[in-house]
């Protein structure tokens, strides 16, 4: 005889059978949910990163079928972006992977943009390295707040993406005429708004900090 009551060893089993199977469904549950739609297009948007770079600087970097197809691959870099991480939040796809990719594949496609431009001599360095700068320092800065708390992007910041978006898009174009000016008008709106939303993310950053500080000390009483 045991201990256990029959119905009671009866469950446990059931249990113990339950609890033994989902050992390796949950590995391709994690297996499945990184393949999910949001993490495939940014995994697509980091594979556009070197291709768009050998289109750009392709036959000198100046004959416009090869910056048409540039474009083409900068265009849908973006687009993905702007689809991604509106699908994880929405359908609950968020994963590790996509919160660490996701930033790398954005900086990564407008840094590129970005250098080949001024390689080419078709965009100012000052204005590459404003931009990068800004965003590579405000990634660390979230980084440098984050046990205090998140900083939220802004609507000025989703502004501004799409204000570098634009901008860069049609100096990938290499406009000439009337439109070359239109594009000068809409990098210096992007530059403006990448150097203002900048600006406040330090301010919301400090302010953050103080008040994580300010609750340890409290706690810390």
């Amino acid at each position: 005889m045991t201990d256990t009551p029959t119905s009671a060893a009866g469950k446990g089993h059931a249990a113990d059978a339950r609890q033994g199977p989902p050992a390796s469904g949950d590995r391709q549950g994690q297996a499945a949910a990184l393949w999910n739609i949001a993490n495939v297009l940014t995994m697509v948007r980091l594979l556009l990163v070197p291709g768009f770079v050998l289109l750009m600087l392709a036959d000198g970097g100046h004959d416009p079928a090869w910056r048409s197809l540039a474009w083409a691959a900068f265009t849908v870099a973006m687009i993905t972006d702007l689809f991604d991480g509106e699908l994880a939040r929405r359908r609950n796809l968020v994963t590790d992977f996509g919160k660490i990719a996701d930033p790398i594949a954005d900086k990564a496609i407008m840094g590129a943009a970005l250098i080949c431009l001024s390689l080419l001599s078709d965009l100012p360095w000052w204005v590459t390295v404003v931009i990068l700068v800004r965003e590579l320092g405000i990634t660390a800065l979230r980084f440098w707040v984050i046990r205090h708390g998140v900083i939220p992007a802004s609507r000025g910041g989703k502004l501004k993406t799409l204000a570098q978006g634009v901008a860069v898009g049609m100096y990938i174009l290499s406009l000439t005429g009337p439109l070359a000016t239109l594009r000068w008008w809409a990098m210096a709106l992007a530059v403006a708004l990448t150097v203002v939303t900048g600006l406040d993310y330090v301010r919301q950053a400090v302010v953050l900090r103080r008040a994580g500080l300010a609750r340890g000390r409290s706690d810390g009483r």
